[in-house]
């Protein structure tokens, strides 16, 4: 009976000490996602003053541009997975992951190879754990992006892009991550990077209306320096968005964990007690048993 209190009491002792750890996890999260949010809606007005640009030229000339041009025939196609470096963050990169399984069934489905481009080592793990073929990876800092990952990440898939197909190049540049709605909700999301496909919300007024532009020296050299641009605002945006929603889905984890400990400590306090309670019992059983033996002899 001693056996099994020490037993419960070393569960208890170190049930607690997870819980520590749990709670500290959670206030870490919970004090770097307000800047996380922060920065999501900081990069929302440059990112939409250059989509508004990019609209504008590209629906007021007829440049056959090759970002905007879609190909005849797309043969291969890039798809950039965005996923955490570490876990405790519940079911966050197992779902970015779930939905870009999808994404490649699809386009295996449609005849196109795929060309995968990993962000986070829960991905990395994930590929290399099914011994899977990626071009490459990015890891460290998901949870606080830093802007020259999104240029170095757009420069790898516009070169790739502008690549042919027979030397490795790719036709269409998908991205998978995880968009931050609020801290209940965060949802895995996909989107065509390339060709562009520019999607501005509906016109209410006139004051909404696109600006009339000039083009000098043509819209051609400003599309060239747009557009660039704008992938870039794109996917520092994606990177924002997944580092907001990796930080929520963290805090929200450790807090169910924090309180699965609590319940677990109430539970084995409770067959402890059990436990010290039986003891005592069969040990006033045995003196009471002792007695009446002696009183008999």
């Amino acid at each position: 009976m001693g056996a099994q209190i020490r037993v419960y009491r070393q569960k208890i002792a170190s049930t607690t000490s997870m819980q520590k750890i749990f709670k500290a996890m959670e206030l870490i999260a919970a004090s770097r996602i307000g800047k996380a949010r922060v920065r999501v809606t900081a990069s929302l007005p440059y990112a939409n003053a250059i989509t508004r640009a990019v609209s504008a030229v590209a629906s007021q000339s007829e440049v056959d541009h090759p970002l905007t041009t879609e190909p005849a025939q797309i043969r291969r196609a890039a798809v950039l997975v965005m996923t955490s470096d570490r876990g405790l963050a519940g079911s966050y990169s197992a779902s970015v992951l779930k939905q870009a399984e999808h994404l490649i069934e699809l386009l295996h489905e449609e005849g196109k190879d795929v060309s995968t481009y990993l962000v986070g080592r829960k991905a990395q793990a994930y590929f290399d754990f099914r011994d899977r073929d990626y071009v490459k990876v990015w890891t460290g800092g998901t949870d606080a992006p830093e802007f020259e990952t999104a240029r170095e990440l757009r420069e790898v898939l516009l070169q790739d892009f502008a690549t042919d197909f027979e030397e490795g190049g790719v036709d269409e540049i998908h991205v998978v991550y995880t968009q931050f709605k609020s801290m209940v909700v965060q949802e895995p999301t996909v989107i065509r990077l390339l060709p562009l496909e520019v999607v501005e919300e509906e016109v209410e007024s006139s004051a909404d209306l696109l600006p009339l532009y000039e083009f000098e020296p043509q819209a051609e050299d400003v599309l060239d320096a747009l557009l660039p641009r704008y992938i870039e605002s794109r996917i520092f945006s994606a990177l924002l968005q997944a580092a907001a929603s990796e930080l929520a889905a963290r805090q929200r984890a450790m807090k169910s964990a924090g309180d699965n400990a609590s319940d677990l400590i109430k539970k084995y306090t409770r067959l402890r007690n059990n436990a010290r309670q039986a003891e005592i019992t069969q040990e006033l059983s045995e003196i009471v048993a002792g007695a009446d033996a002696l009183n008999a002899s």
